[in-house]
């Protein structure tokens, strides 16, 4: 009797030991903290070649440690990333200023929108020829950019600079044909933003973007004027389809790049031509 006894106490204290070891288990699965929204989530981000590679490896570093896995995806024009965007072949791209964004919207009806800053890249007039804007001869030739926003924005430098003066009430889309006033007789030649730069030696001088600059070899010494920072409206940023502007996983991306690891690289690698924006 006393052994069936003591073999009833034993099973009875095995379930009731299995019974605090599973209660025990649903207690620590109900408190464990949830496992992180981007656990094995992969994007594609469209960038421009080049510079920008070496930052956002960084930004890659930093999205690992929160689950998000990046794949950059390289383009070497403007006018890619953003077809690319939208047809679903990348996930969120890093490139442009809102003027061209809206430019690209109203031309292509693209439903992106901006979702974190990233730079700002204030564009410069640059020459090999001349030390000075005042040294810039009558009828000279100078380059801009052809796409919409960036040869308004060329524009505006010129009129800075006394060069030429736009029509009253000319937005940021300005082209040649709202020119009011050209003092000098300057010819302004319209190129591909990605040609300015590698065509100075048959110009006088050409707006060129700070990347494109970067890319043809130009030095801070040859940029002979600079448009003003203060409130400029071409700030940089990462963009995304409109459907996707609140998931987790842009937040998670947005965070990777603005931070102080990030913005180190940054300066790294733009050395003071290109400026956190955010």
């Amino acid at each position: 009797m006393t052994k069936n006894n003591n073999l009833s106490t034993i099973s009875l204290s095995r379930r009731a030991a299995l019974a605090v070891a599973a209660s025990a288990a649903a207690l620590l699965a109900f408190a464990a903290p949830a496992p992180s929204f981007a656990e094995d989530k992969s994007i594609k981000v469209g960038i421009m070649s080049g510079e920008d590679e070496d930052v956002w490896r960084v930004v890659a570093s930093e999205a690992a440690k929160k689950g998000l896995k990046i794949e950059t995806v390289t383009f070497n024009d403007y006018t890619q990333p953003n077809e690319a965007l939208e047809r679903g072949e990348i996930d969120a791209n890093a490139f442009q200023h809102q003027p061209y964004l809206d430019n690209q919207i109203k031309q292509n009806g693209y439903h992106i929108v901006r979702v974190g800053y990233t730079g700002v890249w204030p564009i410069g007039l640059y020459s090999k020829k001349h030390k000075s804007v005042a040294e810039l001869p009558e009828g000279a030739v100078i380059g801009v950019p052809n796409d919409p926003s960036n040869e308004g924005r060329a524009l505006r430098v010129l009129q800075n600079e006394g060069l030429i003066k736009l029509k009253d009430g000319t937005g940021i889309l300005a082209t040649i044909a709202d020119v009011a006033a050209n003092p000098k007789n300057i010819e302004i030649k319209e190129l591909d933003a990605g040609i300015v730069g590698r065509s100075i030696d048959d110009l006088d001088a050409g707006v060129v973007n700070t990347d494109w600059a970067l890319k043809s070899g130009l030095s801070p010494a040859e940029r002979i004027a600079q448009e003003p920072i203060a409130d400029n409206p071409y700030r940089n940023f990462i963009a995304v389809k409109e459907e996707n502007k609140n998931a987790d996983w842009v937040k998670t991306l947005v965070s990777s790049y603005q931070n102080d690891t990030v913005k180190a690289a940054f300066d790294k690698v733009y050395k003071g031509t290109g400026l956190s924006a955010y």
